[in-house]
């Protein structure tokens, strides 16, 4: 399959994130539950890649698993070469700021703050070239908010206070951001809007984006998606290649925006 990490084509190119089969299991009573198999895939930097699946099929453990945020029970996990998986709190926290960007679903902007200030937050821990302030503004202007600096969420729609979520995750320069449901949120234009912003800040600024969804329409919008059910990688590919064609998605956005409007 294509760009999967065994027998890749971009096996060449260098990896943004290598996860190798990873597994994870809990705890239940006297026994132990499997949720992830031996998962393996290989994103290459500049990737823009959907993981998708429904409820139960592994996704948020995957990516919890990939942001640093848990350990696998087995396996590696790599991000710009650096392998997370035996690091301690400290250290995770460490790569957390410097190489993994993070966009959630309910943005998670800080409410006091202005877009210019929520932007700033993780540059004030570790350490980053340039002033905090100057950084900002150059990252709000390239999701095209630098006319909104000084607004505070309650101030912004929507598709705007997720757009500074994308700025502030661009922030340090990482090496790949993680989307969880970026779209979640949103209605149709504005879901329509983010993605178009992704895939023009993936062109511009070379980052790596990886989203989850479990809806399909958004997963069309990625050059690569990554389908997972039960626990194991079931397609890898192109949406085409994993069965979600742009022709589908399209109409199910069009019914979602009808709905909206009427």
């Amino acid at each position: 399959m294509a760009a999967s990490y065994y027998g890749s084509a971009n096996d060449g190119a260098p990896a943004a994130l290598e996860a190798r089969n990873v597994t994870r299991s809990l705890p239940l009573g006297r026994e132990r539950i499997d949720i992830l198999h031996g998962i393996s895939f290989r994103i290459t930097r500049g990737e823009f890649v959907a993981i998708i699946g429904p409820s139960g099929s592994g996704k948020s453990t995957v990516l919890g698993i990939i942001a640093g945020l848990d350990s696998p029970t087995s396996g590696q996990v790599l991000v710009d070469g650096v392998d997370i998986t035996k690091m301690s709190e400290g250290q995770l926290a460490s790569i957390r700021n410097q190489k993994i960007g993070m966009v959630f679903q309910a943005f998670n902007l800080i409410p006091t703050l202005t877009a210019r200030e929520n932007v700033e937050v993780p540059l004030y821990v570790g350490k980053h070239a340039g002033s905090p302030a100057a950084r900002s503004k150059e990252v709000l202007e390239l999701v095209g908010l630098g006319h909104r600096l000084d607004h505070r969420p309650n101030q912004l729609s929507g598709g705007e206070q997720q757009r500074v979520a994308i700025a502030r995750a661009l922030a340090t320069a990482p090496a790949i951001v993680i989307a969880d449901e970026p779209t979640g949120n949103l209605d149709a234009r504005n879901s329509a809007n983010v993605l178009d912003l992704i895939r023009d800040l993936r062109e511009r600024t070379g980052t790596t984006f990886i989203i989850a969804t479990h809806d399909p329409s958004v997963a069309a919008a990625a050059e690569r998606v990554i389908r997972l059910y039960d626990g194991r990688v079931v397609g890898d590919g192109t949406p085409e290649e994993v069965g979600i064609t742009e022709a589908a998605a399209a109409e199910k956005a069009a019914a979602e925006l009808a709905v909206e409007e009427r």
